[in-house]
């Protein structure tokens, strides 16, 4: 193998591995890859449970996992429309355990 072949082969071989990293962290979980474990943001039932309801009034849902969440109805950080503000929010990445 000659200088100039290897350093063809290693160029190769750099630009490959490059493109194989941006490969998989563009199918990575995008949840992962904006640095979160799952979901972001408040979830649909806490809008649905504010329908109908005035800022400030309690309210409450069931979580997928059957938990009833209750809590506050608030202005959203757009101000557009409520959202439950549960009384119990989750510790920042642990979903499943409650403070209490």
């Amino acid at each position: 193998m000659t200088i100039v072949s290897f350093k063809k082969s290693w160029k190769s071989a750099l630009v490959l591995g490059s493109f194989l990293m941006a490969l998989h962290l563009h199918t990575a979980d995008p949840a992962m890859a904006r640095g979160g474990g799952g979901h972001q943001g408040p979830p649909p039932e806490s809008y649905t449970a504010c329908e109908g309801k005035s800022q400030g009034d309690t309210a409450s849902f069931e979580s997928p996992r059957g938990d009833t969440v209750t809590g506050t109805c608030v202005q959203d950080k757009t101000g557009d429309r409520l959202v439950l503000h549960p009384d119990n929010p989750p510790e920042h990445g642990n979903t499943d355990e409650r403070k209490n």
